[in-house]
C-alpha cells in the first residue's frame, strides 16, 4: 500500500512540474501590420527576428538573394484594393513579399503570387506578380526587432540600421 502511495504521489509530482515549466517566447514572434492606404486595406504578416549581436546585411542576410523578409514563412502582403507600388500597378490580393538586399542601397522588393510558402525555398520567380526597386535609408538608431509600419505613403521594413520604405498610391 504504502509502495503504490509512494508511485502515485511521485508520478503527480512529475506530472505537475513538466506542466509547470514557463512556455518560451519564440525566438522570431508573428506579427501583422495593418493600415489604410488610400482606400486599399493593407495587411503585411510576418515572423520579427532580432538582431541580437549579429551582423544582419550581407552576412546573415546575404546580398544579391532573395530574402523572405522577415523569418520562418515568408512574409505575406496582402491589399484590398488594385494599388500602384512605386509607380506601377499592383492587382488586389495576397501575396509573398521578398526582398533582395544589395550592397548599393538599392533593393529590390518583390511581391510573389504564391503567398503560402516557407521561406524563400520554393521561390520561383516565374511566379512573380511586380518587381520595383527601392532606395534603402540609413536609420538614425539601430532597430533590434524586424517591424513593418504602415504609412499613408506605403509602408518600412525597419530592421538592425536600414529601414526599406516601399511607396504606394
Amino acid at each position: 500500500m504504502i509502495k503504490s502511495a509512494t508511485m502515485v504521489l511521485a508520478a503527480m509530482t512529475i506530472s505537475v512540474n513538466a506542466f509547470a515549466q514557463e512556455t518560451k517566447k519564440p525566438a522570431s514572434p508573428p506579427m501583422t501590420a495593418t493600415g489604410k492606404v488610400k482606400d486599399a486595406n493593407i495587411t503585411i504578416a510576418y515572423n520579427s527576428p532580432s538582431v541580437k549581436g549579429r551582423t544582419i546585411w550581407g552576412d546573415l542576410v546575404p546580398y544579391d538573394k532573395v530574402w523572405r523578409a522577415g523569418a520562418n514563412d515568408a512574409t505575406t502582403f496582402e491589399t484590398s484594393k488594385d494599388i500602384t507600388v512605386q509607380g506601377k500597378k499592383l492587382p488586389a490580393g495576397k501575396y509573398s513579399f521578398f526582398l533582395v538586399p544589395k550592397a548599393s542601397g538599392t533593393w529590390t522588393a518583390v511581391f510573389n503570387k504564391e503567398s503560402k510558402q516557407w521561406g524563400a525555398y520554393k521561390y520561383e520567380e516565374s511566379k512573380d506578380a511586380l518587381r520595383v526597386d527601392v532606395k534603402t535609408k540609413a536609420l538614425k538608431t539601430a532597430q533590434e526587432s524586424l517591424v513593418y509600419k504602415v504609412n499613408s505613403n506605403g509602408f518600412t521594413m525597419d530592421w538592425d540600421k536600414i529601414s526599406v520604405p516601399v511607396e504606394i498610391k
